[in-house]
């Protein structure tokens, strides 16, 4: 019984498992600002379909790899497509974290769009009829 003890503590001090996971918890997969988004979207577009933090590479493929290493672990805060699932446009909500990385934005979204994808950028969350005109515009 000692032995087991003295082995689980040393598997501890030398970073086993427990120690690796202990810091993780639990957080919603929207804040209450993309949450209040998501749902304007589901409002103003019911016959389609609206995902939330959508990985780019969802969304791109590269036989390359440095192409890949491009987009990878990037996300888009949301992807608003038809029933058969064809994305219709990428919509991001920007926030005070993105003052002073207009390029890097600039960056992501010449990804999607070099892919042929629409992107729209909000600052604020617009109102169903900002939305409904953009989309009007941009189809």
């Amino acid at each position: 019984m000692v032995f087991i003890a003295l082995a689980a503590t040393l598997k501890s001090k030398r970073g086993g498992t427990t120690d690796r996971i202990r810091d993780i918890r639990p957080k919603r997969p929207l804040s209450e600002r993309e949450q209040k988004m998501f749902f304007r979207l589901t409002a103003t577009f019911p016959e389609h379909v609206v995902l939330a933090q959508v990985a780019f590479s969802a969304l791109l493929k590269s036989t390359q790899q440095a192409t890949r290493n491009q987009y990878n672990r990037k996300m888009a805060d949301f992807v608003l497509c038809d029933k058969s699932f064809n994305v219709i446009a990428a919509i991001e909500l920007d926030d005070s974290s993105h003052k002073g990385r207009e390029r890097e934005d600039r960056e992501r979204d010449g990804l999607l769009t070099h892919a042929g994808f629409r992107v729209l950028r909000y600052a604020q969350i617009p109102d169903t009829t900002r939305l409904l005109a953009d989309f009007r515009t941009s189809s």
